[in-house]
């Protein structure tokens, strides 16, 4: 049933809540009834800062060779140490390694049921809380993985709408995936949906603004909206965050190139960010964290934040 337009001034506001009001830069009506936070909720504060954890390749995957499942979940764990040493908020597991990827139909079981180890793993070894990702837009699979694991959420690159990816025509599979959450008694599950996402064409929706496919992932009950640049380090543009963040009540997020030059400018917009090339060996996404990059990193994030002075 569609939701009613409805003005949210009238919603209480604070710390804990994270409701946007009509004070706040955002759009004063919703098409989706308002809902507290879901960064606040997760990870405790705004301004989060989630690192990625690129895992090695699963068996079923191109470059899988065949290795002990031990030792991939040996590699996520010790990113999962570095980062948290480093002090991020939380972090996403992410199936990187199994490049090219698989549309979500041509998902083996094998790559859920080694990630939802893994997973498992990461969180218990943070102490962090932690999100999945199942390339390409696996969001039925990540919401399995998310269950069995404990994580808190999901991210889905492609939550409502459609559009040519890497892997082909992707639609969005907020319907089905919804349902399945809803099934597996885990709406705590939050999903962050991808806008406008990268590594693909958008020419399918090109009638639509940005703000509007901002909209029409609220509308199908995401609970925050990504901001990407074109490929996987490439930085957000700042006029498409503000675009975004102008259009929903959601928590936004920016989910590429973030780096400690643009981190001051991103934080002035959006809630959290989704961040790893910049903290890997040689900026490059298939090395492990450097922690003196992520040190360096982390200072800027604390002087951004007013919590200290960067180094």
């Amino acid at each position: 049933m569609r939701q009613p337009v409805t003005r949210v001034g009238a919603q209480e506001t604070g710390p804990d809540n994270g409701i946007r009001t009509d004070d706040s830069p955002a759009m004063n009506t919703s098409i989706f009834r308002a809902k507290p936070s879901a960064i606040v909720r997760i990870f405790g504060r705004r301004q989060a800062v989630i690192g990625v954890i690129h895992s090695l390749p699963l068996p079923g995957s191109p470059h899988y060779d065949g290795e002990s499942v031990e030792s991939i979940y040996h590699f996520a764990c010790d990113e999962a140490a570095r980062y948290a040493a480093g002090g991020v908020d939380g972090l996403i597991v992410e199936n990187h390694g199994d490049i090219p990827f698989a549309k979500p139909e041509e998902l083996g079981p094998e790559t859920a049921a080694c990630m939802a180890v893994m997973a498992d793993r990461v969180r218990r070894a943070s102490g962090l809380p932690i999100g999945i990702n199942v390339l390409a837009n696996g969001a039925i699979a990540g919401i399995a993985v998310a269950k069995a694991s404990g994580a808190a959420f999901v991210r889905v690159n492609q939550w409502a709408n459609a559009y040519v990816a890497n892997e082909g025509f992707v639609e969005g599979k907020a319907g089905a995936a919804s349902r399945y959450r809803a099934a597996l008694r885990a709406r705590d599950i939050a999903v962050f949906a991808d806008v406008h996402v990268k590594h693909g064409a958008h020419a399918i929706v090109a009638d639509r603004t940005l703000a509007q496919l901002t909209q029409d992932a609220e509308f199908f009950d995401a609970d925050a909206v990504i901001v990407t640049g074109q490929r996987t380090g490439d930085s957000a543009r700042l006029d498409d965050l503000q675009a975004v963040r102008g259009a929903t009540r959601l928590p936004v997020l920016v989910g590429s190139g973030v780096n400690p030059d643009n981190i001051g400018a991103i934080f002035g917009h959006a809630d959290a960010v989704i961040v790893a090339s910049a903290l890997k060996h040689g900026g490059s996404w298939w090395n492990p964290v450097d922690p003196e990059r992520l040190a360096h990193f982390m200072a800027v994030v604390r002087q951004v934040r007013g919590e200290g002075a960067a180094q």
